[in-house]
C-alpha cells in the first residue's frame, strides 16, 4: 500500500470469515499468537460493510494486555502504545470503520500520508488486485526480510505478523522495510 499511487478499499463484496479483516498475528512468549476481532452473528451473507463488531466479549482489554506481554521490553513499544490506545478504547460500531481508523492511525505512526476512497461497486475482476490478501488460509508469496523481533531467540523469525510487531521493533524506520518488499503477488 505504501507504494500504491491509488489505494481503493473494497466495501462491497461479502463478508468471508477467518480473513484478516478481523484477525492479526502478533509474536508472543509462547510464538504466533492470534488476535481476533469477535463480529456479530448473522444468518445467510453479509456485505463487508454491514459487518458489526461484538462488544459482549472484552476484546479489546484482551489485546491490549496481549500486546503489553509480547512488546513492553520492544524498543519503539513505548513510543507508540500511547498512539495506539484509542483504537483499544473506543468503540466503532462496525468492522470496516475499525479497520479504516486503524488503517489512517498506522499511516500517521509511519509518518506516510495515503488517501484512499472506497469501491463503489463490487467487480470480480479488477487490475492490480490485491483483495487475496485478505484471505488469512492463503500462503503469501511475500518475502519478509528478517529484523530482530523480541522472542526471536526462543522460536526464530516469524513472519507475515501485525505491522505492530515491525512498528514495535524498527520503530521510524518501518516504512523503509515496507516499500522494499519483494513479492510476486
Amino acid at each position: 500500500m505504501l507504494n500504491a499511487d491509488e489505494i481503493i478499499f473494497e466495501k462491497n463484496d461479502n463478508f468471508q470469515k477467518q480473513t484478516y479483516r478481523n484477525r492479526c498475528y502478533i509474536y508472543s512468549a509462547n510464538g504466533k499468537q492470534l488476535l481476533n476481532i469477535p463480529i456479530q452473528k448473522v444468518s445467510g451473507k453479509q456485505l463487508y460493510k454491514e459487518v458489526k463488531i461484538d462488544y459482549s466479549y472484552h476484546w479489546q482489554s484482551e489485546h491490549l494486555k496481549a500486546l503489553y506481554a509480547a512488546y513492553n521490553s520492544s524498543p519503539f513499544f513505548e513510543f507508540y502504545i500511547d498512539d495506539l490506545m484509542e483504537l483499544f478504547t473506543q468503540k466503532e460500531t462496525f468492522l470496516m470503520d475499525l479497520n479504516i481508523k486503524i488503517f489512517q492511525k498506522l499511516t500517521l505512526l509511519l509518518q506516510e500520508n495515503k488517501d484512499f476512497t472506497f469501491s463503489k461497486e463490487y467487480h470480480k475482476e479488477l487490475t492490480n488486485d490485491y483483495r487475496h490478501l485478505v484471505n488469512s488460509k492463503k500462503e503469501l508469496s511475500i518475502h519478509f526480510p528478517k529484523y530482530t523481533q523480541v522472542f526471536d531467540d526462543k522460536h526464530g523469525f516469524l513472519s507475515n505478523l501485525s505491522i505492530l510487531d515491525l512498528l514495535f521493533m524498527e520503530g521510524t524506520v518501518s516504512s523503509i522495510y515496507l516499500e522494499n518488499l519483494t513479492t510476486a503477488l
